[in-house]
């Protein structure tokens, strides 16, 4: 389960790109798209917050920095 304040953190990040994804009114994530098609609203936002976390675990070990998937090199 980790550190609390760090877990909050990370789902609060989560809860903030899925209002901005529904103020914009679609998702460039197709991976988290089809998880709001098919999950609630807060369990899309906790599995976000997990995959968010292991991203950053990765970088961590690996020490490399963060790329966007798509974005001209």
């Amino acid at each position: 389960m980790g550190q609390r304040d760090i877990r909050r953190l990370l789902v609060t990040g989560a809860l903030s790109v899925i209002s901005a994804a529904a103020k914009k009114g679609r998702c460039d994530d197709p991976w988290l798209a089809n998880m709001l098609r098919t999950k609630p609203r807060m369990v899309a936002a906790v599995a976000l917050a997990n995959r968010m976390a292991r991203q950053l675990w990765a970088m961590m070990v690996t020490e490399k920095d963060y790329e966007i998937r798509g974005a001209a090199a």
